[in-house]
């Protein structure tokens, strides 16, 4: 089946139908990982974009249930310049392109992702559609330019649990010490979920931590009255300034529990700290960007998808610049000078090094262990 893929531009690429037939809307983001196209899918950050695969041939692993990051995928659409149709795999249960066929994805194959990856590197992530039923490139280019974006917008509230819950799956057989975590937690941690991923939770259930989930909306007081050891803000979708009550909650949480952010939540922690946040030209998407952290001046590989940073100008100077990107200097992780909360920008527990980040759970760890120490001593007095 024909489908046409229109940028706000006036760009129209030809390819053919893969995955669901329809259209849809989203801002366009290219992707540089070699693998790891089902996690990518069912990541909620990627709620509103359109994503753009630049290694050349996906799907040939097939999709399972266990390497999901979520329910159901959230990306609008799928680009790929071929997809696989007969998956070989012992763990495969279904392909790919049935896949997005099942969960409603519309998404094209057959067309130059290079030229489109060049377009979107040079000119910046852009607006676009992808359809099989309009196959009027005006038309197509006109829905593109008149899609709202990113900007200013709340897609957090889309992708949220409807209610709290608890999480007690380990990462199992992947890690010795997960299932003895989950017989003897010790700490509490109440996880805002603004589009988490599941891997977060299983890090943080083998950090020997008893998490419970709740909504991005969930009040600072309601928090509280739960008696947490620590806060973790999770990733999640969008610009962080289109969710100003959860930069409200953080506001007020600051200084009386431990704080670990993660993506989105990091840049929610830098609006809580104070600073601004602004849009990159065409966002960190893949499984190889090189960050340095300052402190160690080890360099860790990770795994990013975000389209927003922390402007590090805006920041008071209670706060510390602890990670940057090498490839654009942009600000990868900051801590409080004197309040016990700290933050990263990309995905610890997406395992790119595989294990170069995963202290980051251990350090939220000893983080929350040392305020109970300090809550303990100071209810003597």
């Amino acid at each position: 089946m024909k489908a046409l893929l229109a940028l706000a531009d006036g760009t129209v690429f030809e390819g053919e139908a893969f995955g669901a037939s329809g259209e849809t809307v989203g801002e366009i983001v290219f992707n540089t990982s070699l693998s790891g196209y089902q996690e990518i899918l069912t990541d909620p950050s990627y709620k509103g974009q359109i994503v753009t695969m630049t290694y050349p041939h996906i799907g040939n692993y097939g999709v399972n249930g266990l390497d999901v990051e979520s329910p159901r995928p959230w990306v609008e659409g799928f680009i790929v310049r071929e997809g696989c149709r007969e998956p070989s795999n012992w763990r495969a249960e279904e392909g790919l392109e049935t896949y997005l066929q099942r969960h409603g994805i519309v998404g094209i194959q057959g067309i130059d992702t290079r030229e489109l990856t060049v377009r979107l590197r040079d000119q910046g992530s852009q607006e676009g559609v992808i359809s099989t039923i309009d196959l009027d490139p005006k038309s197509l280019v006109a829905k593109a330019k008149a899609s709202p974006g990113l900007v200013g917008r709340d897609l957090v509230r889309e992708v949220t649990c409807p209610k709290p819950y608890a999480w007690t799956e380990g990462l199992g057989e992947w890690d010795d010490n997960s299932q003895f975590a989950i017989r003897n937690s010790t700490l509490k941690v109440v996880a805002y979920d603004f589009g988490i991923k599941r891997n977060i939770l299983r890090m943080l259930v083998a950090s020997k931590c008893e998490v419970t989930v709740v909504p991005a909306s969930t009040p600072a007081s309601a928090i509280l009255a739960m008696h947490p050891d620590g806060v973790f803000l999770s990733n999640g979708p969008g610009d962080p300034e289109g969710v100003p009550y959860a930069m409200e909650a953080v506001r007020t949480l600051l200084g009386k529990k431990p704080i670990f952010g993660i993506c989105l939540g990091h840049q929610i922690l830098g609006l809580a700290f104070g600073g601004r946040t602004y849009k990159l030209k065409f966002g960190h998407h893949g499984g190889n960007h090189p960050v340095q952290d300052l402190t160690t001046r080890r360099i860790e590989i990770t795994a990013q998808n975000h389209n927003f940073a922390v402007d590090p100008q805006t920041l008071p100077s209670s706060v510390e610049i602890t990670h940057l990107n090498l490839n654009d200097r942009t600000v990868e992780g900051m801590r409080h000078r004197e309040l016990p909360a700290f933050s990263v920008q990309y995905h610890p527990e997406a395992s790119p090094g595989p294990h170069d980040a995963r202290y980051l759970f251990g350090r939220f760890v000893e983080m929350m262990r040392e305020n109970s120490k300090f809550e303990i001593r100071n209810s003597k007095f």
